[in-house]
């Protein structure tokens, strides 16, 4: 599977200056000397230096992880530096786990976070098409004690991989915001559930009754799939829970408004949807996640 890594910026040592010249004749020799313990210790210093910050380097680029559900194999993409970072778990959409979540997971590492784009089809099975895409979430909606299986299963190896998945937000794109609802149903003790432009529907028999974590949505006015029904039918019934939430909807979005180079990729919207992601992670995982 093609993973796309994001470039890096690369240390550039500051110039050193130089004492030539500020000594009198008397103190050559020793000022000889003193340049000589100087380049040695610059010398060994700089080498420690950029063994450090390669191995920092090879620790921050993500890659691959397979793990195992019920004997079968699935293959999902951790990001992340420091050991016990608090976690964002991502679900991919009906395409299956690709170049995208991959990007958005290095952006998340990039602002201090451990990711871990989950695989919810199993490793190697990725749809062909559009149609084979469809009959695979379909598999997960009429199995729902499987969909929310797999994302324990994902938290679990993310935790093995040093996150901390007590201070851990869950989200999703399209059918994983959908999942991720159904997690959020399901009373995981995650501080956080975020769908952009997802499934909002509750499916019948299940409600928010058990929900731990804020609810934040993120979606499309123009959305044709999931229309503003749906949206203010989930506003409905979180309120009515109690459930703590923030509902936001853009203007002239539609549908998938998050995808780059989408015929729905809507730059203004996404930009935005991705800033609110932020600060709201900001508030849950590094301050206080306050009440209910």
């Amino acid at each position: 599977m093609k993973m796309e890594m994001l470039s890096r910026a690369l240390f550039r040592p500051p110039t050193l200056q130089s004492c030539d010249g500020t000594a009198p004749a008397r103190d050559l020799p020793a000022l000889r000397a003193g340049r000589k313990q100087r380049r040695f210790a610059m010398k060994y210093g700089l080498t420690v230096f950029f063994l450090l910050f390669a191995a920092a380097a090879a620790a921050a680029a993500g890659g691959p992880v397979l793990y195992e559900l019920d004997g079968k194999s699935y293959e999902g993409y951790f990001t992340g530096t420091a050991s016990g970072a608090p976690l964002v778990l991502i679900i991919h959409d009906r395409d299956g786990l690709g170049d995208y979540e991959v990007r958005r997971a290095e952006m998340l590492a990039r602002e201090g976070y451990a990711a871990f784009a989950a695989d919810m089809f199993g490793a190697g099975r990725r749809p062909a098409d559009e149609h084979e895409g469809m009959e695979y979430i379909g598999e997960l909606y009429k199995d729902r004690q499987k969909m929310r299986a797999l994302i324990q299963a994902a938290l679990e190896t993310a935790q093995a991989r040093g996150a901390d998945i007590n201070n851990a937000v869950a989200m999703g794109y399209c059918f994983g915001g959908a999942a991720v609802l159904e997690f959020a149903r399901s009373g995981a003790g995650l501080k956080g559930f975020v769908t952009f432009h997802g499934g909002l529907k509750t499916p019948e028999g299940q409600d928010y009754a058990k929900t731990q974590g804020r609810v934040l949505v993120l979606h499309g006015t123009a959305d044709a799939n999931i229309t503003m029904d749906d949206f203010a039918g989930l506003a409905r019934e979180l309120e009515e829970q109690g459930v703590a939430h923030e509902m936001v909807t853009y203007g002239g979005a539609p549908h998938a408004f998050t995808v780059f180079d989408s015929d729905n990729y809507r730059e203004e919207a996404d930009r935005k949807s991705w800033n609110r992601f932020i600060a709201f992670l900001a508030d849950t995982l590094k301050g206080d996640n306050g009440d209910r």
